[in-house]
């Protein structure tokens, strides 16, 4: 029976050891609680409570910047519009340039058919000599070159791309004349005596395939008794024309 008791007698006292225990607990945490709760407010406190005049220069502050925002917006859409008139005038400027490119490129080749340049190049050199004497031919006239000869090679040399042509070294140009008389041939003005060479500046190839095509120039003067010869030269050069 004693024992009975001492056992109740313990558990009551422990039973109220743990109730000073929670109660001890549930103090602490309701202080830290309150004291965070006040340190919360004091910073809300603190972040609010602007005077008057700090309150109006945020304000004034804060107008300001939107307004400088606002400013570069403006500058920026300015900026992109300039820019974009930058870009159509050097667009200009880039077709402008290529007309003067195509302008001194058309001068240049004027220039070269006129005369008045110095010219350099791949071509051609047609040499057209007299026939060989025959004594049974009683008109000598029609074994010898004659200017119409010299026209036929010029002109199918022009059709065909050349740059320009010389014969025995002289440039002919746009307003060049060609008489033949007896055995020599006169170049505006200047006698040449046979053969005569014919240069002419441009591509080997096409120049040669336009005077040896069947029944073309070649076939002609051959049949003219003419002493026809071709040759592809690498490098042909010719003085401009002096007082033209």
């Amino acid at each position: 029976m004693k024992q009975r008791k001492l056992r109740k007698l313990k558990l009551k006292k422990k039973v109220n050891s743990n109730r000073v225990i929670l109660s001890i607990v549930f103090l602490v945490l309701g202080f830290m609680v309150a004291f965070s709760f006040r340190v919360t407010q004091d910073e809300s406190d603190k972040s609010q409570g602007l005077t008057d005049r700090q309150w109006e220069k945020h304000l004034s502050l804060r107008n300001d910047l939107i307004e400088q925002e606002e400013t570069n917006r403006e500058l920026q859409k300015e900026l992109n519009a300039k820019q974009e008139k930058v870009r159509e005038i050097e667009s200009s400027f880039s077709k402008e340039a290529q007309v003067f490119f195509n302008m001194a490129e058309d001068a240049e080749k004027y220039r070269m058919f006129l005369g008045k340049v110095e010219v350099r190049g791949k071509g051609v050199k047609v040499t057209l000599a007299d026939g060989e004497y025959d004594p049974d031919e009683e008109n000598i006239n029609n074994y010898l070159v004659h200017e119409h000869h010299v026209f036929k090679v010029i002109n199918e040399l022009y059709i065909s791309g050349a740059a320009a042509i010389a014969v025995n070294g002289q440039r002919i140009a746009h307003n060049s004349y060609i008489l033949c008389t007896g055995p020599v041939i006169t170049v505006d003005g200047y006698q040449h005596p046979a053969p005569f060479e014919i240069t002419a500046i441009g591509d080997p190839d096409v120049l040669s395939s336009a005077l040896n095509i069947t029944g073309g120039v070649k076939d002609q003067l051959v049949n003219d008794q003419i002493v026809f010869s071709l040759e592809e030269k690498e490098d042909i050069k010719m003085d401009p024309i002096l007082g033209k």
